[in-house]
């Protein structure tokens, strides 16, 4: 018999084979995660400060801190 020939599966190839799905999946995980994370729904709001205590609408407009009769508002544009 010749030392070459191999009698069984070919160990090298199988390992490179689950090595390439190892690193694919990784790479399919952190690009997953990138996407999740900048487009979780979160969004900042500008609330007026103080109106957390207040019972009603008109009450924290009242009570509210600062001059919002001149704010800038950002447009949001729906496609």
């Amino acid at each position: 018999p010749n030392a070459l020939t191999p009698h069984g599966p070919d160990h090298a190839l199988i390992g490179g084979v689950v090595a390439v799905v190892v690193f694919i999946t990784l790479c399919f995980i952190i690009v997953l995660g990138r996407y999740l994370a900048r487009h979780k729904g979160t969004y900042l709001t500008n609330e007026a400060k103080g109106a957390e205590d207040a019972p009603d609408a008109d009450t924290a407009i009242i009570n509210a801190e600062g001059n919002h009769a001149h704010a800038e508002e950002k447009k949001e544009y729906f496609i």
